[in-house]
C-alpha cells in the first residue's frame, strides 16, 4: 500500500496528467511507472493470499470446542467476522472512493496504508494472548502420501473389517493433543492407503486418520466447484454493474453526484443488515423447528444464496433491457450519451447481491473451515478464498469469450465500449441460465455430501476408549500379579 501511494504521489512514478476526453490522446505511462504500479498490486495479492486464510483460521481457533458457551459463540462467529469484513468494505466503497475522486489518489491510498500499519501493531500486541496450535506440517504432503499410497496399492483388496487397517495407538493422539478419525466408507478407494502389506514407508502405508483427513478435503472439492459461478457473479459488481451506473443519471439534488463505484456500498449495507437479521432473528426462529443449532445446515444456507443469485441475474437482465429501450426512445444509442434514468433503478440487484452474500459467502467460509480436518483448517479456509480468485478469472474469460463469439459473422456483439449499443441484457440472461445449471449441480453434490463428525463428540469417544483400554490394561496386570 505504501508503494501504491507513492506511485500516485511522486512525479517520477505517476503518469503525466491528462484532461483530454479521448484517453487515447494522452501520454502513456512509462515502463517504470507501470512496473511500480503493478508490482504494488501483485504484492497486495500475495499479501492477501497469505493473510486472509490464516487470520480467519487463528481467529476461529480461539473458541474452545469443549466449552459449551464458547462452542455456542463460535456458531455466530462467522456471521460477525463477515460483518466486520464488509463494514470495512463499506468504508472503502464510500468514504475512500469519495476521497480518491474528490481529494486525491495519494490520500486515498495513504489512508489504507496507515490503517494496515495500525492493524499490524494491534495484531502483534495481541499475539501473546492468543491460543496457538502447533504446526502440523504441510497438508499437501500428507494428502499426497495418501493418494500415492492408494494408487500404488490399487490392486490390493480391502479387508472386510476396517479394524484391520493401519492406525496409530490412541496414546499417540492423546499425548500430542491430536484427533483420531475412524474409517468411513465414502471414497473407499483411498482406504487402500491404510492396508497393511508389510511396508512401513509413509508413501506406501498411511494411518486411517491421515486417509480420512485427505478424504474430507477431497470430498469438499465438488462443493468448491459449485461456488465458482456465484463468485463470477460477484465480479460483475465492480465491473459491468459499475459501468452501467456511469450511463445513468447519478445526480442527487443540484450539486452532488454519486460515484458509480459507490453503488457497491448498497451491496455491503444490505449484507450488513441481513447478517444481523439472520443471526438475531432467522436462526432463532428456524432453530425451533429444525433443532439445528445453526437454524439450517450450511449447505442449505448456501443453496438459498444460489437461488438469490438466479433472481439477481433475471432482474439485472430485465433492468438492462428497460435501460436500452429508454436509450433507443431518446435516440442516444449510437452516441453513447447518458440515459435519462436515475441510477437507483439498479438498486434492487445491488441490494439482493448483499442478501445473497449474507447467505452464500458467510456459509461458504464457515463450511470450508468447519468441514476441514483439525490439522488442515488453513487449507480449508483457503478453499473459500480460492473461489473468489477463480471467479474473477472466469469473469474475465467469459467476458472476452462471449464478446468475441457474438461479434462473429458481421454481428455487432453483446459487449461494446458503448453500453447503449450493447446487449448486456442477453449477457445477464446467459448468466441466469448458467446459475440455474450450477444450482442443479450443487443440489446433486450436496445430496451426496456427508458432514464430518463434531470434534468435541469425536474426542469424547476417544477419551472413553482410552479409559476402557487403561482399565483393561490394569485388570490384565492385576491378573498376572495374582
Amino acid at each position: 500500500m505504501i508503494v501504491l501511494a507513492l506511485s500516485v504521489s511522486l512525479s517520477g512514478l505517476k503518469p503525466p496528467p491528462c484532461n483530454d476526453i479521448n484517453s487515447q490522446d494522452c501520454r502513456k505511462a512509462s515502463t517504470l511507472q507501470l512496473g511500480t504500479f503493478f508490482a504494488a498490486l501483485y504484492t497486495l495479492a500475495v499479501g492477501t493470499g497469505g493473510t486472509k486464510p490464516n487470520i480467519l483460521t487463528i481467529a476461529a481457533d480461539q473458541f474452545d470446542e469443549f466449552e459449551p458457551k464458547e462452542k455456542a459463540h463460535k456458531l455466530s462467529f462467522f456471521n460477525w467476522w463477515m460483518f466486520s469484513i464488509f463494514f470495512g468494505t463499506l468504508l472503502g466503497n464510500t468514504v475512500l472512493v469519495y476521497i480518491q475522486d474528490d481529494v486525491g489518489w495519494a490520500l486515498g491510498y495513504g489512508l489504507p496504508a496507515l490503517g494496515l500499519a495500525i492493524a499490524i501493531a494491534i495484531f502483534l500486541a495481541g499475539t501473546p494472548f492468543y491460543r496457538h496450535k502447533k504446526p502440523a506440517g504441510s497438508p499437501f504432503t500428507r494428502m499426497a502420501k495418501v493418494i500415492v499410497a492408494a494408487i500404488r496399492k490399487r490392486n490390493v483388496p480391502l479387508p472386510i473389517d476396517p479394524q484391520e487397517l493401519y492406525e496409530l495407538d490412541l496414546e499417540y493422539y492423546a499425548q500430542r493433543g491430536k484427533y483420531r478419525i475412524g474409517s468411513t466408507q465414502n471414497l473407499r478407494f483411498f482406504n487402500k492407503a491404510a492396508v497393511k502389506t508389510g511396508a512401513t514407508n509413509p508413501w506406501i502405508l498411511c494411518s486411517v486418520t491421515q486417509v480420512e483427513e485427505t478424504k474430507q478435503m477431497l470430498a469438499m472439492i465438488p462443493i468448491l466447484v459449485a461456488t465458482f459461478v456465484p463468485s463470477t457473479m460477484l465480479a460483475q459488481i465492480n465491473t459491468l454493474f459499475v459501468k452501467q451506473g456511469t450511463t445513468l443519471d447519478r445526480a442527487i439534488g443540484s450539486s452532488f453526484k454519486i460515484p458509480p463505484a459507490s453503488l457497491t456500498g448498497f451491496v455491503t449495507l444490505s449484507m450488513l443488515v441481513c447478517v444481523v437479521l439472520y443471526d438475531r432473528c432467522f436462526v432463532r426462529i428456524t432453530r425451533r423447528w429444525t433443532k439445528n443449532p445453526r437454524g439450517i445446515t450450511l449447505l442449505q444456507r448456501m443453496g438459498i444464496g444460489l437461488v438469490i443469485h438466479i433472481i439477481i441475474m433475471v432482474i439485472a437482465s430485465f433492468t438492462e433491457r428497460y435501460r436500452l429501450s429508454v436509450a433507443k426512445d431518446h435516440g442516444i444509442v449510437e452516441k453513447g450519451q447518458q440515459v435519462p434514468l436515475t441510477i437507483f433503478i439498479m438498486l434492487p440487484q445491488f441490494v439482493l447481491m448483499g442478501t445473497a452474500d449474507a447467505f452464500l459467502e458467510v456459509a461458504k467460509t464457515e463450511f470450508f473451515y468447519d468441514q476441514a480436518p483439525e490439522s488442515m483448517k488453513s487449507l480449508g479456509t483457503s478453499y473459500s478464498m480460492t473461489t473468489l480468485g477463480v471467479g474473477n478469472f472466469l469473469s474475465s474469460f467469459m467476458l472476452s469469450t462471449v464478446s468475441d463469439i457474438t461479434k462473429r459473422h458481421g454481428h455487432k456483439g453483446w459487449i461494446l465500449n458503448n453500453l447503449n449499443a450493447s446487449h448486456l441484457d442477453y449477457y445477464y440472461a446467459f448468466f441466469a441460465i448458467l446459475n440455474v445449471l450450477n444450482f442443479v449441480f450443487f443440489l446433486v453434490v450436496a445430496k451426496f455430501y456427508v458432514y464430518k463428525a463434531e470434534v468435541s463428540d469425536s474426542v469424547e469417544v476417544l477419551t472413553e476408549e482410552l479409559k476402557v483400554m487403561r482399565l483393561r490394561a490394569s485388570a490384565q496386570e492385576a491378573t498376572v500379579a495374582n
